[in-house]
């Protein structure tokens, strides 16, 4: 049984990978800003950080014997430049700080698709912010001590998961269920064959622990 701190633990993401880890065992510690949100986390142990506001030491209490740390956070599309600053780069460069600190190796990042191409002017500031957010925080994550694995999933829906995807370094530009990435994340948090790796994901004809494995 391993602990899992999830940081942005009320995410669409985080929500269906929560019974994922419950049900082989694991403990999934949400951290959420928000103690109502613990009544839809059930099976998840709660523990309160504003991902904003936090610091490093308010990082680090939350991590606290947590065996790994996915990074499940996003500004969202609130249309609000500095939160892609504050949320998706701060929040994962506060959260690799703290791992490294507490000694916690293994850490899984949910990135996007695409980040380390400049999508150009014409994408609009707010895209661009998100972007370069991204790109910072998969660089930060390559370039720590961790046991990192980053996952650049395509557009995501809420479309039952398949439990089938197509991974690679680069993919085409095409869709996948949350339920999806969800599951991939649970699977590379137990397959070493994934530390140190990077893909992107879409979905795809692939059984999942297949698709890791041949990476």
């Amino acid at each position: 049984m391993s602990d899992i701190a999830i940081v942005g633990g009320h995410g669409h993401v985080a929500r269906l990978l929560i019974p994922l880890l419950t049900e082989r065992g694991d403990l999934p510690v949400a951290l959420v800003r928000n103690p109502d949100h613990e009544a839809d986390l059930p099976g998840a142990a709660i523990r309160l950080l504003d991902i904003e506001a936090a610091t490093v030491d308010d990082f680090a209490t939350a991590f606290t014997d947590c065996d790994a740390v996915v990074f499940a956070a996003g500004g969202g599309p609130d249309g609000k430049i500095e939160r892609k600053k504050s949320v998706d780069l701060e929040g994962s460069l506060k959260s690799i700080e703290a791992a490294e600190r507490l000694g916690i190796k293994r850490f899984v990042q949910i990135s996007a698709m695409g980040v380390d191409t400049d999508p150009g002017e014409d994408a609009g500031e707010v895209w661009q912010a998100y972007v370069e957010a991204k790109r910072g925080a998969d660089e930060a994550l390559r370039a720590s001590s961790l046991d990192w694995t980053i996952i650049r999933p395509g557009a995501l829906t809420d479309d039952d998961g398949t439990g089938r995807v197509t991974v690679a370094e680069t993919t085409d530009r095409a869709e996948i269920p949350r339920a999806d990435v969800a599951a991939l994340v649970a699977a590379a948090l137990v397959d070493d064959h994934t530390i140190g790796k990077q893909f992107e994901a879409i979905g795809g004809d692939t059984p999942i622990a297949e698709a890791l494995a041949s990476l």
